[in-house]
């Protein structure tokens, strides 16, 4: 049995990179997942991938309609929402000074606004319920800055200070609402940030205690135990799972 046996979880950008990771690791305790990302053919791939009644759906987190008709969708189909993983994320690397505000919209619509869309929807089918578990993947960005990233880094901020009112809000319905904010993670999203500047990749492997980048396993690992039974009396925490870049 594993320990999210039965349990109904929504994982947002879960085609690939980390949030694929996390998807297989609650199919792989017993969830049955509803994988979700803004590409469809991924997110039904990944889905066939898994298997255990897994389904993948086209879902733009920047919208309202999209976030709904996914939420009803799964809702309907399996009669309950246990566990809700927001890893869709996107960033734009450079100095904030040059940055196009266009790209501050993008921003802050995927990595906040996202959060805020799937909350509103799955909090009060869980609160319904009466139990339910949130796992937020923001940044250390959002906690001690990054060069590069300053509009993800406010937004990822909002992402941490968002869940931490969750957790007090939802908390009387026995819903718990935590963080993970993953370390320099090896996918193909890092690689492609980095293909141009192979002195960045070993920069940051040498920052790194633990002297590797992440594997999504890593993050999965974590995100698994506070969506798990076992992570009931957690809530409002921030985790970090950096391999020691940055300690709190």
């Amino acid at each position: 049995m594993g320990k999210l046996q039965d349990k109904i979880a929504i994982v947002t950008g879960a085609g690939q990179g980390i949030g694929r990771g996390i998807a297989e690791k609650l199919a792989a305790e017993g969830a049955t997942v509803v994988v979700t990302d803004i590409n469809e053919a991924t997110a039904k791939e990944t889905a066939d991938a898994l298997g255990g009644g897994a389904i993948g759906l086209h879902t733009d987190v920047t919208s309202r309609e999209s976030v709904d008709a996914m939420v009803a969708q799964a809702h309907q189909q399996f009669g309950r929402i246990d566990v809700l993983v927001n890893n869709a994320g996107w960033d734009k690397v450079g100095p904030f000074v040059d940055s196009d505000p266009a790209d501050w919209d993008r921003a802050i619509q995927i990595n906040l606004y996202g959060v805020l869309n799937t909350s509103k929807a799955v909090l009060p089918i869980m609160a319904e319920q009466g139990s339910g578990s949130v796992v937020n993947l923001a940044s250390d960005a959002g906690r001690v800055g990054s060069s590069g990233e300053a509009v993800y880094s406010a937004a990822k901020g909002g992402v941490i200070s968002f869940t931490k009112t969750t957790a007090r809000e939802m908390a009387r319905h026995q819903i718990n609402a935590n963080c993970v904010c993953p370390g320099p993670t090896d996918t193909a999203l890092f690689a492609s940030v980095t293909q141009d500047n192979p002195k960045l990749r070993d920069a940051l492997i040498k920052a790194i205690p633990l002297r590797r980048l992440a594997q999504p396993a890593d993050l999965a690992n974590a995100v698994a135990f506070l969506a798990s039974d076992e992570a009931a009396y957690i809530t409002g925490q921030t985790l970090s799972v950096s391999g020691g870049l940055s300690m709190s």
